[in-house]
């Protein structure tokens, strides 16, 4: 069980470190965008939710690196992907470890927001 959770901890930090690079001009953007295709596919619908449960923060304000990290942990509550609480802790992780001080409670408080207004994320 424990190989199970280090790779997907590891799939996070690179999905992570993915979508954070594509927030910035790239050569290498095509190759980015492929790796990331799934969730590139659905960032209408995630940054949807980010500016409806960040409203004070639009999308281009957001730190790169927080709004890298509520991509990803949208994505996975879409798609259902883990159960939530481990989405939002592994989230909140990402922020301790890649953001500024205020980033995981940032993180945390959207995502939080999130899961309870939408009940089918977290059913």
């Amino acid at each position: 069980m424990a190989t199970q959770i280090n790779r997907k901890h590891l799939w996070r930090v690179r999905m992570f470190k993915t979508l954070y690079q594509l927030l910035f001009k790239n050569e290498n953007e095509e190759v980015l965008k492929e790796k990331t295709k799934d969730i590139q596919d659905q960032l209408p619908t995630i940054d949807k939710l980010i500016t409806k449960y960040a409203p004070e923060w639009p999308l281009e304000k957001i730190n790169k690196v927080d709004l890298a990290i509520l991509r990803l942990a949208i994505y996975e509550l879409l798609t259902k992907n883990a159960p939530y609480k481990v989405i939002i802790n592994e989230a909140v992780e990402l922020a301790k470890t890649y953001g500024s001080q205020n980033s995981p409670s940032f993180i945390n408080g959207v995502l939080g927001k999130i899961v309870e207004e939408e009940k089918w994320l977290s059913s």
